[in-house]
């Protein structure tokens, strides 16, 4: 059950990552498009504001597809001299104070936001962009990437309760890089 949820995730986070990788390929055509234009006199202006916006919201929706891929830098001194339930320890543990980071990260997100839009805040550039148009987005994907980090831990701590060591391994142990030195 706990592999269904996890796959479950991991298929609506590759949704969200193709739909981000979409945006960014849009705002690098637009910048490109302006680069050009900028040749003949002539440029759509803002472009690096937007792509700006788009790499803070892309960064923020990138991250819970990182997690379940096992894509984050960690360093693993201790953990790549243990086996077995002392290394499940250590991968849970490592995941909990990750998912609670970015729990303090979203949770911080929200005043700014907040503030925003009680203020019907815009950004002091020549677009004048509406604050909350681009912070709603980039706010939504930190709570997103918190709730995937607390799914994971429990997930991950049922597995290890279970006794499930290999399929812990493969929802948050560095499992790519086994299957590699093998």
């Amino acid at each position: 059950m706990e592999e269904n949820v996890l796959n479950h995730l991991r298929r609506w986070n590759r949704r969200i990552a193709i739909l981000t990788g979409l945006g960014l390929l849009v705002c690098a055509g637009v910048v490109l498009i302006d680069v050009v234009l900028r040749q003949f006199g002539a440029s759509f202006g803002g472009t690096d504001e937007i792509s700006g916006y788009v790499m803070a919201i892309a960064t923020s929706w990138g991250m819970a597809f990182t997690l379940l891929e096992l894509g984050h830098v960690r360093i693993d001194i201790l953990r790549s001299r243990t086996h077995g339930m002392a290394r499940a320890i250590f991968d849970l543990f490592s995941l909990a104070v990750l998912a609670g980071t970015v729990t303090l990260i979203a949770w911080r997100c929200w005043p700014v936001l907040a503030r925003s839009l009680a203020n019907s805040s815009r950004a002091n550039t020549p677009l004048e962009t509406p604050l909350a148009w681009v912070q709603a987005p980039w706010f939504a994907g930190w709570v997103w990437f918190a709730v995937v980090a607390w799914f994971t831990v429990v997930l991950a701590g049922i597995l290890i309760f279970k006794r499930k060591l290999d399929k812990s391994e493969q929802a948050i142990g560095a499992y790519a890089e086994v299957e590699q030195a093998q």
